[in-house]
């Protein structure tokens, strides 16, 4: 109890801080803030909320029951690496006259990166208990 109480308070506390931080901007950075965190929401809720939708209806049809928690899982991970990635992956940022904002092969370290999601989800799709229904227990 006493470890939540304080790992709470360290939370609000951070969150207090972060909310002054975020009031000694300019009126402009605020501005840029708010559009920045409502364009997250709009994509979020426009785009991958239902492509989400979509991929789960079209696993539940294609995958079989017992890999479905594993290829879930492996598609979460990749998805949301592949989001948070989209800023370098696309190089925004780089600059000519400064070779060290982005100094290494992102697109490659993400093929990389996704070929142990792969490797990963499929030796876990294997490996999961077949599941029984309730005719072959009786």
């Amino acid at each position: 109890m006493r470890a939540r109480l304080l790992i709470g308070g360290v939370g609000v506390l951070m969150g207090a801080f972060g909310a002054l931080r975020f009031l000694q901007l300019d009126l402009e950075d605020i501005v840029n803030a708010v559009l920045f965190l409502a364009g997250g929401v709009i994509v979020h809720d426009g785009f991958i909320a239902p492509l989400t939708v979509a991929l789960v209806f079209l696993l539940t049809r294609v995958v079989p029951s017992r890999m479905r928690t594993a290829v879930t899982m492996g598609l979460v991970v990749l998805g949301t690496v592949t989001v948070t990635a989209i800023p370098v992956l696309g190089g925004f940022g780089a600059r000519p006259d400064n070779l060290t904002v982005l100094p290494r092969n992102y697109v490659l370290g993400w093929f990389v990166f996704a070929a142990l999601v792969l490797v990963v989800t499929g030796v876990a799709a294997l490996r999961a208990p077949r599941k029984h229904d309730e005719h072959e227990r009786a």
